[in-house]
C-alpha cells in the first residue's frame, strides 16, 4: 500500500537556492527522498549532490 510523503528542502540554482516541497506516493520513506531526487534532477538539470532534502514527513496514504 502506498503512502504520501511531502518532501521539502533546497536545490542549487544559479548562485542561489531554490526551495521546494513535492508531495510523491511511495511504500517508504527511503523511497519518497529518491523519487524527489529523480523529479528535481529531470525538471532542473541538478546532480544529487546539489539537492538538500531538509524534511520529510508522511501526510496519509492514497
Amino acid at each position: 500500500m502506498a503512502k504520501e510523503f511531502t518532501v521539502s528542502g533546497t536545490f542549487k540554482a544559479g548562485s542561489s537556492r531554490e526551495r521546494f516541497t513535492k508531495t510523491v506516493s511511495s511504500q517508504n520513506q527511503k523511497n519518497a527522498i529518491e523519487k524527489v531526487y529523480s523529479l528535481i534532477g529531470s525538471e532542473h538539470r541538478q546532480k544529487r549532490n546539489l539537492i538538500d532534502i531538509t524534511d520529510v514527513s508522511e501526510t496519509g496514504s492514497s
